[in-house]
């Protein structure tokens, strides 16, 4: 199951495409095919090509004002939000899109809920003995969020598992304000969902403005751009994955 979700798609990845076609070129002899490919590669590394995509994977801009926020039976913030490096008796973390953990204290701290839940994220290619929900909850306590309305998920390796494991902690057809990056979103409410929950989308760590320009520099190729076109296909597959 994790291979078919987590590492099964770099294969199709534009890099791993262009390096598979390049090789079949050269060993066929297909010169047309190695242009094409170049080219093919050259439009999706552009920013101008991957904020086009991610736009359309994130949907509309909207960062909801926390007053307007209907309360909910619980906050649930999504890991993914950073890296844990062990060592022997310690562990130092890298942080990521830290937008999850900060906006889901926002609406704590103006009482959308009396309940936050993080997630017990492991990554399936770093596993540690330390899960993302038990960093976040030393955190949150920090600022000031209550220990007993603090709860954290079992392990969990994908959003699926997230899904799982929230309504193991409270139970279905829950009214829950579900936050987590915009361009993931989708995916994760449909999951939500289909436990039976009522779920209020947060979006927060947009990859894409409010409305998209232009200029010359959009269409230079950049590793910037190849990896937010990375990003937007592989929620694309994500989102093929668990509808099938």
């Amino acid at each position: 199951m994790i291979f078919l979700h987590k590492i099964l798609p770099l294969f199709v990845m534009p890099i791993m495409v262009f390096i598979l076609i390049i090789l079949f070129s050269t060993f066929k002899g297909f010169k047309k095919l190695t242009y094409y490919s170049l080219f093919l590669f050259y439009v999706v590394s552009t920013p101008i090509f991957s904020n086009l995509i991610m736009k359309q994977v994130e949907g509309e801009y909207e960062f909801g004002k926390f007053e307007n926020q209907n309360k909910a039976d619980a906050i649930v913030v999504l890991s993914g939000i950073m890296r844990i490096n062990e060592f022997e008796n310690d562990y130092k973390i890298e942080w990521g899109d830290t937008d999850r953990f900060f906006k889901g204290i926002e609406l704590y701290n103006f009482n959308k809920s009396n309940i936050i839940i993080f997630t017990g994220g492991k990554s399936p290619y770093n596993k540690t003995k330390t899960s993302e929900g038990d960093i976040l909850k030393e955190y949150a306590i920090r600022f000031g969020v209550k220990k007993e309305d603090i709860l954290i998920t079992k392990e969990v390796l994908n959003t699926s598992d997230e899904s799982y494991a929230v309504t193991d902690l409270i139970g279905n057809k829950r009214t829950i304000i579900l936050v987590t990056s915009a361009f993931h979103m989708s995916r994760a409410k449909s999951l939500f969902e289909k436990q039976g929950h009522i779920v209020i989308p947060y979006k927060v760590d947009f990859k894409t403005p409010p409305k998209l320009s232009w200029n010359f520099i959009d269409f230079i190729a950049s590793s910037g751009g190849l990896r937010k076109t990375e990003i937007a296909l592989r929620e694309v597959l994500g989102r093929l994955y668990y509808r099938i």
